[in-house]
């Protein structure tokens, strides 16, 4: 009967206090129907006299404006409801509604990427083994293939002379720090030995004008290494990386072709006929991707092409007349040709960290 509160009928006394129900035969039954029909909580009323009064007592719970109250028998007092908790459920409720829809497209999205993923990889690899067994047909450009293996051996041997140029770097270096130290040492025994102090100090000389024109060699060199390391690990790289992705696409375009083959070959009901539907836009996707690889390549190697040539010649032509300057043991020939290239050499100690910045 508590729980059917809000259905009842609450019987005040003029004192305000709750009045005592009579023992009646008639307010039972009643009570047993209200019990039994549950009416709704609109056509509750409130009675303000006492039981069986006037119906001019009757109030209407629909009437009443302003907030809800809740009535407590223990304390024989009402309580105000707000609707401030109902709202805030409401919004917890929403916002978790919005959580688990976004939560949901996420997982939706993840599980259609995984299994497109899944699905061409099988493709790609079926067509890969098709084609290593001979089972299989590939595109095949042979022109566009021979430029690229062209490329790929002059990068081979490219990274040969790289790697040499830095050997003979490396071995020049160690030479211009013998010369030098060999000189200072020349240096000291022409003070300290006065018999052969003339004969010293023209060792010297020769020693400091070698680790000179050494160090000068030594950036021309080091400008040739940059240049050939720039072109072998950036330019030709980069093309390679294109042509990476212009073969795989090649490969997804051969498998997606390979498909739509033998579903044409299959019958034409209904089904069949929207899975080559299905197999043909694929394969038109693939298809435009693989031609727009290809012309990027072709754009990229005719560039590289260029590229190399102009760069070699620069290169080269450096190298060699540093070197023949060099051994011929014609300073201001040297020194002409780090201006011609316009090479600046840094001075003794540049790369070290100044004492403001030592730790």
């Amino acid at each position: 009967m508590l729980s059917k509160a809000a259905t009842m009928e609450i019987l005040m006394n003029r004192n305000g206090d709750a009045g005592t129900l009579p023992e009646d035969d008639s307010l039972e039954q009643d009570l047993q129907q209200v019990m039994v029909s549950g009416p709704n909580l609109n056509e509750t009323s409130v009675v303000s006299g006492g039981y069986g009064g006037t119906a001019e007592g009757i109030i209407p719970t629909a009437s009443i404006k302003g907030p809800a109250v809740r009535y407590n028998a223990q304390f024989n007092r009402r309580i105000p409801v707000t609707g401030q908790g109902s709202s805030m459920q409401d919004s917890r409720s929403s916002s978790s509604m919005t959580a688990e829809e976004s939560s949901r497209g996420v997982a939706v999205e993840k599980l259609d990427f995984m299994k497109q993923w899944g699905l061409n990889t099988y493709k790609c690899t079926k067509q890969m083994i098709a084609e290593r067994f001979g089972r299989g047909s590939r595109t095949v450009d042979l022109e566009l293939e021979a430029q690229i293996e062209v490329l790929r051996d002059t990068k081979r041997k490219y990274e040969n002379v790289l790697r040499l140029a830095r050997a003979l770097t490396n071995h020049l270096y160690s030479m211009v720090q013998t010369q030098h130290a060999l000189g200072d040492t020349f240096t000291d025994l022409s003070l300290k030995s006065p018999e052969l102090r003339d004969e010293f100090g023209y060792n010297a000389e020769t020693q400091k004008l070698l680790c000179k024109n050494g160090e000068t060699l030594l950036g021309a060199i080091n400008f040739f290494v940059s240049s050939i390391n720039t072109l072998v690990n950036k330019t030709m790289e980069d093309t390679l990386m294109t042509i990476k992705m212009y073969e795989a696409a090649r490969l997804e375009f051969d498998a997606y072709r390979a498909d739509l083959e033998e579903l044409s070959v299959g019958p034409r009901d209904v089904v069949n006929m929207a899975r080559i539907d299905t197999a043909q836009e694929q394969y038109q996707i693939h298809k435009d991707k693989y031609e727009r690889l290809r012309s990027d390549v072709t754009i990229k190697l005719n560039f590289l092409d260029e590229n190399k040539v102009k760069v070699m010649h620069k290169q080269l032509l450096l190298f060699h007349n540093a070197v023949s300057a060099y051994f011929a043991g014609n300073q201001q020939q040297l020194e002409q040709t780090l201006k011609q290239f316009n090479i600046k050499l840094r001075p003794p100690g540049a790369d070290k960290p100044s004492w403001l910045e030592e730790p």
